[in-house]
């Protein structure tokens, strides 16, 4: 059997052998972020120093989880601040290390203003963020709050630089400061339970079940690209679900692939969680 070019590791500490970028490059979407992760890397193993990226997005950290899976030398984690954190840091470091999520630093922080009647938006929130010269990169989850405001997760070594720059949300002047996590606002997302039978695991007969919609519906969500499954765009209708994949649509939720059973009748019985 050929050995699997992704299992060179470990190898002696003192080699400063570089990681094979262009072969573990191959099959990502994202060549830019994951590029700079396997520079990170590199650092890591080089200098026996914990190292920590900017956030990274839902679809740029599936990809890393998957590709730092297949390397033995070193180690990676992400955190975003709170379990269902959908941009999140990660930290790399050498296997030999010890590493946990305290080692990724967070800031959380307060936005505050009365929205009553200027109503401001996820999108209103990050356009003043980035407004004030910040990068997306160094801004993790916002959530908004209604008339209160928004929190905002993000890296702390540019909070000081916030706390003066964001004054104004939309015509809202408001007051922005660092706040303890315990003041973190998150709600549990609603859910909702369900089973299905389909003649198939395709994504348009399972999905358009899950979200309640037609199947034609469906298909031209997933036609136009507005279908992601794992957090990657799919854009053929027959892609094969399994168990523990998630399909997202934007502003209609999530739907959780749960328990696969085939009945006496040769169809699939699948349980499915929506996520509101």
């Amino acid at each position: 059997m050929e050995d699997d070019p992704f299992s060179l590791y470990p190898y002696p500490a003192c080699c400063d052998r570089m990681l094979p970028k262009a072969d573990l490059l191959k099959a990502v979407d994202h060549k830019d972020a994951l590029t700079r992760l396997l520079d990170q890397a590199d650092q890591a193993i080089r200098t026996w120093e914990v190292v920590v990226t900017d956030f990274l997005s839902p679809p740029e950290l599936v990809e890393a989880q998957s590709l730092f899976q297949r390397l033995t030398e070193v180690q990676f984690i992400a955190s975003g601040g709170y379990p269902q954190a959908e941009r999140q840091r990660g930290a790399i470091a050498r296997a030999e290390l010890p590493l946990d999520p305290s080692q990724i630093p967070l800031t959380l922080v307060d936005i505050a203003g009365n929205f009553l009647f200027d109503t401001a938006t996820h999108r209103d929130f990050l356009g003043a963020l980035l407004g004030t010269g910040l990068v997306r990169e160094k801004v993790g989850d916002i959530i908004v709050l209604g008339e209160r405001g928004a929190q905002a997760i993000m890296v702390p070594e540019l909070v000081d630089f916030l706390t003066l720059s964001l004054t104004q949300v939309r015509s809202v002047p408001v007051k922005t400061r660092p706040i303890d996590w315990q003041e973190l606002r998150v709600r549990e997302p609603k859910k909702k339970e369900l089973t299905t039978v389909e003649a198939s695991l395709r994504l348009d007969a399972v999905a358009s079940a899950g979200f309640g919609m037609s199947r034609s519906k469906m298909v031209d969500l997933i036609s136009a690209g507005d279908v992601r499954v794992n957090w990657k765009s799919i854009d053929q209708s027959s892609h094969t679900l399994h168990s523990g994949d998630l399909v997202a649509i934007r502003g209609k939720g999530r739907l959780e692939i749960g328990e696969v059973v085939v009945t006496k009748k040769q169809r699939y019985r699948v349980n499915l969680t929506r996520y509101l």
